[in-house]
């Protein structure tokens, strides 16, 4: 039977501003991706994004990006690699403490954004976040873009990869997201979402925006919940893998088990 991880970025919150539906995603998802302060987030939400994970029972992940909160870090910055590393190490260990003090394990690290595009294409920048996980934390598994350079960096660091792919955004035929900025980037029927996610879970295979046939089977797949509609199709997509006999279960049960 097929196992896949759902995955969610949470914790998005700062200050007084809210971000996000936290806790209805948590009820959908199986592993949490907590924004480190950087991009998003504060260490208080931090610590709350934690716990509230330990009570829905559901795995934590950091989420470390590039120091840009008004960008959402999601704009391409000129960081070299030991700058990468150092802010990847700063902001893993502040989320492991965190999960330290919540008493439950720090599972994975996702980059966010602009640092997670750029690191998938650019081997330097993948090893500077391999390494930093290594450096971190022990055991902790690197989430990052299935057919991608992660997974080299990974190796090379001697830490266990985890391939991702995702549920509401198209692919180009080299495998990378499709940019935000073009048309079609973003899926937004929950039907075609739902089908997608099933198929890459149980063939290995998925559709590009020219019609291509991209193959990869993800250990987890990222659902957004900024939004009412969102959640309901993290909801929707859970369902749909779960009535095609699907386990849906933390990233460790899939690779480890």
């Amino acid at each position: 039977m097929p196992r896949i991880d759902l995955n969610s970025d949470l914790g998005e919150s700062f200050g007084p501003w809210r971000m996000g539906m936290d806790r209805e995603v948590l009820a959908c998802v199986t592993s949490a991706n907590v924004a480190c302060g950087f991009h998003a987030g504060d260490p208080s939400c931090m610590v709350r994004t934690v716990k509230a994970a330990r009570e829905a029972g559901v795995a934590v992940g950091a989420h470390p990006g590039y120091p840009d909160l008004v960008g959402f870090g999601r704009r391409n910055l000129a960081c070299t690699p030991d700058e990468v590393y150092a802010d990847c190490l700063v902001q893993i260990g502040g989320l492991a403490a965190a999960c330290r003090a919540a008493g439950v394990p720090l599972q994975h690290v996702k980059p966010h954004g602009a640092m997670y595009n750029q690191a998938a294409k650019d081997a330097a920048l993948a090893e500077a976040v391999a390494w930093a996980v290594r450096d971190a934390a022990e055991g902790v598994i690197l989430l990052g873009l299935a057919n991608s350079l992660f997974e080299e960096a990974a190796r090379k660091a001697g830490v266990s990869f985890a391939a991702e792919a995702f549920a509401d955004r198209s692919y180009q035929a080299d495998g990378s997201l499709t940019p935000r900025s073009r048309p079609g980037a973003v899926i937004s029927d929950p039907d075609e979402a739902a089908a997608r996610v099933v198929r890459m879970a149980t063939e290995g295979t998925l559709e590009t925006v020219d019609g291509a046939m991209l193959h990869l089977r993800p250990h987890s797949i990222c659902l957004h919940g900024d939004n009412p509609e969102a959640v309901a199709l993290a909801a929707k997509i859970r369902k749909a893998l779960e009535d095609a006999h699907v386990t849906v279960t933390p990233l460790k049960e899939v690779l480890f088990s």
